[in-house]
């Protein structure tokens, strides 16, 4: 269930706000190999799931861009601003990836709202999210967003 705000002007204030969790998305092979298809990047360690079972980790692994491609999908899970126009994607102050996720893998999102500031186009809204693995401990990645909300009235 997302948090729910009814206008980009009631992020401010909401600094240390948690969302989520997100619901679970398991990454199978199929995944992984249409992402590789997409963006061109077929290395073996994605792609080749008999080469990569003699491999470091054991099974492919998803891309690490793959992992952060699914936050958009999260955030729409996790966060609704009612009375906005337009949202847009400023981009990311930081990305870590921290955790390989092995094929068959379970992944889902946890949120915090660090800032939110008024301005001339609306509140630009900053969080961070932390991509989780089922029964892993660590943390696939973890990325601080920047979000802008257009309210209507603009």
């Amino acid at each position: 269930m997302p948090a729910v705000f009814a206008s980009p002007a009631d992020l401010v204030g909401a600094e240390g706000r948690i969302l989520g969790p997100s619901s679970w998305v398991t990454i199978d092979q199929g995944r992984i190999q249409a992402f590789a298809d997409a963006t061109g990047d077929q290395q073996w360690i994605h792609t080749d799931p008999a080469r990569a079972a003699d491999g470091p980790f054991g099974a492919t692994i998803a891309h690490g861009f793959l992992t952060l491609s699914l936050t958009a999908a999260f955030a729409e899970e996790l966060l609704r601003v009612d009375g906005t126009a337009q949202v847009i994607n400023y981009g990311a102050d930081k990305l870590r990836f921290l955790q390989p996720v092995l094929v068959g893998s379970r992944v889902r999102a946890v949120g915090e709202i660090t800032s939110a500031a008024s301005g001339a186009s609306g509140v630009r809204l900053g969080y961070r999210l932390t991509v989780e693995i089922e029964g892993v401990e660590r943390p696939a990645l973890v990325v601080d967003t920047v979000t802008l909300f257009v309210p209507e009235s603009v």
